[in-house]
């Protein structure tokens, strides 16, 4: 429980109590659950504001709900990743310009297309629409275990790099059962789900190794993003077939 609520305490700004000390290795496996906690509180909050609004507010404030909880964490990685890696620049010239605090042109417009698309995919979902909304956010959480175990860390220091410290193996996958349990309740459009994550976690870290080859903490928060936006997308396209 303890390295859970840490797991919580890290992507979260939920009120649970003084932050303690963490192992970053023991609170890594618990992050898929982490993010299924999340999606649970979206879809609640989802189940309440679809009574009073249209599906395209909802999901516009469905959004907005997802980034306040988060603090916005993943959303500040994707738009450093965007200004640092989509150019063309050097990889110590990238891995400076992510260290920036101030906020680019392509990060910003990063930021605003990943909002765009994750709203176009929420208010498109109709059939499971609360399950979707619990499982998307857990892989999206998953999907920085992957990018641990293959990619190494690009700096020397930073927020990311006691992560880093030994490497994690498949048993710290675990969690990845919640999402995928879920998943089942949907019958064969689990497939095309799975299918979905999969090609985009691959997307992202083959992109990540041929551009940098390593990552950091901002890349790992960008990860979440692309994958929560990609999923929706990935949703709609499959309910479009």
């Amino acid at each position: 429980m303890k390295n859970l609520i840490s797991a919580l305490q890290f992507i979260t700004i939920l009120p649970l109590g003084k932050v303690e000390s963490y192992d970053p290795l023991k609170m890594v496996p618990y992050f898929p659950l982490a993010g299924f906690l999340l999606g649970l509180l979206v879809a609640l909050f989802d189940s309440v504001v679809i009574r009073f609004w249209t599906p395209p507010v909802a999901a516009l404030l469905d959004v907005a709900f997802l980034a306040v909880l988060t603090g916005a964490f993943h959303l500040d990685g994707l738009g450093d990743t965007a200004d640092g890696l989509l150019g063309p620049r050097s990889r110590d010239t990238a891995l400076e310009i992510m260290k920036d605090s101030r906020l680019g042109t392509m990060g910003l417009v990063a930021i605003l297309f990943g909002l765009a698309l994750k709203w176009g995919g929420i208010a498109s979902l109709n059939a499971h629409r609360s399950i979707l909304l619990i499982m998307v956010p857990a892989y999206a959480r998953a999907g920085i275990l992957f990018g641990m175990r293959y990619l190494p860390y690009g700096r020397s220091d930073g927020t990311g790099k006691p992560f880093f410290s030994e490497s994690i193996s498949l048993k710290h996958f675990w969690g990845l059962i919640f999402p995928i349990s879920l998943s089942l309740i949907l019958g064969l459009d689990a497939i095309w789900l799975n299918l979905a994550f999969a090609i985009i976690i691959g997307t992202i870290l083959l992109f990540y190794k041929k551009r940098m080859g390593c990552i950091t903490g901002d890349m790992l928060g960008a990860m979440v993003e692309i994958t929560e936006a990609g999923l929706l997308l990935m949703i709609s396209l499959g309910d479009a077939l």
